[in-house]
């Protein structure tokens, strides 16, 4: 009966989708203030209908229902119930619930935080988001049905989840990446939005940019946790490895932040206005590409969905029908958008713009080192398949974002409309002299190596920084004292700063775990042990230990620091019950500057087993920069400017008629 209700909540859902679509859309032509005014209990309805379905599904994986077809697929009832819930979204099926519900609940965010919004704006954001909402929920319903039934075959025991699931980050990660992706249609709406009214204007990318950064912190989120997650539970111990799913999420993240650099200067300018609607679809468009590569079969990766083809035929459709006719609409509407503003070549917009092309030429040199295989596989046949990895994005991309580097410290220095050379010079010249030396003597004193990339990578970094503290000290200088200063400058310039913080950061944690770590894989018998720097593991031999669900093969291994007991590490090698499946578990012991990280391997007989052992500095500071990055990005949000109430305002002409202008209220 649960999962009978939960299918009839998705049609429900379906049904109240299509309203939304059609009312308010009909509503905002015809100026009906009544059906504009549908689009909120429309959108509050479809989430409500949404949340039943998800809970339905997940009451059906608690309570070990195998009469659902995925249950049976992806459950066991010796599967612990936190990993029975997040099998919910373990596969194919849930995962699309998961995503529909996501994209609901963006929806309804925007209905109840977006009070202030013009109605028939309003009424045209929500539309769209019922239209791609339609999209999927029939894609759910007719091709990829999570409730499907085993009625006349119900199996006593499930398959079980994959192994490789069966941990912590199936948890998090998935949801935190979902919002990232889904939110981006929140910015996609309005952009859709703009270009129907034909009004976009700095009270227009005032209502964006919030959206826009909080979906882009969520990504940046659950890529942090994604690599996370690859780095401690594939064995391996890297952190990112070019993988085609890892590349169709970074890909929507490069344009985001492209995105919300190019709102910046349409909210202060008035220019790059056809540019940043641009961007907002790309951004949008490239998570449904994501989607469909996922999930249509045509990659092997331990990140995709097994799914038939048939199904990703279905899938690429509605992607192309929603790309298809929102660069359809763009291309008509683009001219009536654009903007007319001017500026010189040392300005602050030509520096964003830069960086806006540097992000997108990133994008579409993962884009092609993504498709490119597949497209020569269906032109020259699956017997002349070829492969691109990590040598040609390093080659490419690597480059591109140390130009991003040296371009940012520079364009934190420039002015709207115009800069002086000269004192453009002045600004930078001792500070790039600063960053280069520090960037030489501290990889020197640290390590006593001389390493030209950790030293560029060191520079870059101190660069970014110090023109940050430089920012602030010039932008508190005039001030009475330098606490009300620092007060002044608002939530959203810290965001800024915060999020560019985080980007050094992430730059050090990756260019110095890549040149100073240790990576030995060794045989070790009982009481053998390996000395790598100050630390000495010592191999103690492995013992059999049962887990809920799985038997594993646990090793202890010692760490001598200095000659002196240090800590004591457990990697085991599992074997799940259910599906037979045998599973690496990495043992790591994380530190602020640097992790220990232990793997087991396979036996060698003889009581010898194969062990990785690595010592990795400053790995912890990838993801450390990213959550810091992400945690700029909600700071700016909180800034009061996004607070206050915004109204129709009668304009100079110049402005537009009837142009949306900002009107904050304490």
């Amino acid at each position: 009966m649960i999962p009978e209700l939960g299918n009839f909540a998705v049609m429900l859902a379906l049904c109240l989708a299509l309203l939304q679509v059609v009312i308010p859309m009909a509503g905002s032509f015809t100026n009906n203030t009544l059906w504009m005014s549908l689009a909120r209990p429309l959108s509050s309805g479809l989430w409500v209908f949404m949340v039943l379905s998800f809970s339905c599904l997940a009451y059906a994986f608690l309570h070990d229902d195998f009469s659902v077809a995925y249950v049976a697929r992806n459950s066991n009832t010796l599967l612990p119930s936190y990993y029975k819930f997040a099998a919910v979204w373990g596969a194919h099926e849930g995962s699309l619930l998961l995503w529909i519900l996501i994209l609901s609940t963006w929806g309804y965010a925007v209905s109840l935080l977006s009070r202030n919004l013009p109605l028939d704006i309003l009424a045209r954001v929500l539309s769209v988001m019922g239209i791609i909402t339609s999209g999927f929920l029939a894609f759910l319903l007719f091709t990829s049905n999570p409730f499907e039934r085993l009625l006349l075959n119900t199996p006593t025991e499930g398959t079980d989840l994959n192994p490789l699931l069966q941990d912590f980050g199936l948890i998090i990660h998935p949801p935190f990446l979902y919002m990232g992706y889904v939110g981006f249609s929140v910015a996609f709406s309005f952009a859709i939005a703009a270009l129907l009214t034909g009004r976009l204007d700095a009270a227009w990318a005032r209502w964006t940019r919030p959206w826009t950064n909080a979906a882009w912190a969520f990504l940046t989120c659950g890529i942090a946790l994604g690599s996370w997650w690859a780095y401690y539970e594939l064995g391996w111990g890297g952190w990112w490895f070019w993988d085609p799913v890892e590349n169709v999420s970074f890909m929507p993240w490069l344009v985001g932040t492209a995105l919300i650099h190019s709102l910046a200067v349409t909210e202060k300018r008035g220019v790059f206005k056809s540019w940043t609607v641009l961007l907002a679809i790309a951004a949008f468009s490239l998570s449904l590409l994501g989607a469909f590569i996922v999930r249509s079969g045509l990659i092997t990766s331990v990140h995709a969905f097994a799914v038939d083809p048939e199904r990703g035929i279905v899938l690429l459709t509605l992607l192309l029908l929603i790309i298809g006719s929102s660069l359809f609409l763009y291309a008509l509407r683009a001219p009536v958008v654009s903007g007319t503003s001017t500026y010189g070549g040392y300005s602050r917009e030509v520096f964003l713009l830069i960086n806006n092309i540097i992000l997108v030429v990133a994008t579409a040199t993962i884009l092609l080192g993504t498709l490119y295989p597949l497209i020569h596989e269906a032109i020259y046949g699956e017997a002349n398949r070829v492969s691109i990895g990590p040598p040609y994005f390093n080659a490419l991309f690597l480059p591109l974002m140390s130009l991003l580097a040296m371009t940012l410290g520079v364009g934190t220095f420039t002015r709207w409309k115009q800069t002086a050379p000269a004192f453009l010079w002045q600004k930078v010249g001792k500070l790039l002299f600063v960053s280069v030396a520090l960037g030489i003597v501290i990889p020197l004193v640290v390590t006593a190596e001389f390493n030209m990339g950790a030293m560029f990578a060191m520079m870059l970094a101190i660069w970014i920084v110090i023109c940050i503290g430089r920012d602030i000290f010039d932008k508190t200088a005039n001030k009475a004292d330098r606490i009300s200063g620092l007060r002044s400058l608002g939530l959203s310039y810290y965001g800024m700063q915060l999020a560019h913080f985080g980007f050094a950061v992430v730059i050090c944690g990756i260019c110095l775990t890549s040149n100073y770590s240790v990576e030995r894989d060794v045989r070790m018998a009982n009481g053998e042990s390996i000395t790598i720097g100050k630390y000495e593991f010592r191999f103690e031999g492995v013992v059999e230990r049962q887990g809920p669900n799985y038997t594993a093969n646990s090793a202890t291994v010692q760490v001598l620091k200095n000659g002196e007991q240090y800590l004591t590490m457990h990697p085991e090698k599992r074997m799940y019950t259910a599906r037979g499946d045998v599973q690496t578990e990495a043992d790591i012991q994380v530190g602020f500057f640097r992790d220990l990280f232990t793997a087991l391997g396979d036996p060698r007989g003889d009581g010898e087993w194969v062990v990785r052992i690595h010592v990795k500095p400053f790995v912890f500071w990838i993801w450390f920069g990213a959550f810091l990055m992400a945690a700029g990005g909600v700071t700016a949000i909180l800034d009061k400017r996004y607070r206050g109430k915004l109204v129709r305002a009668d304009v100079p002409a110049a402005a537009g008629k009837g142009s949306l202008q900002p009107v904050l209220e304490s």
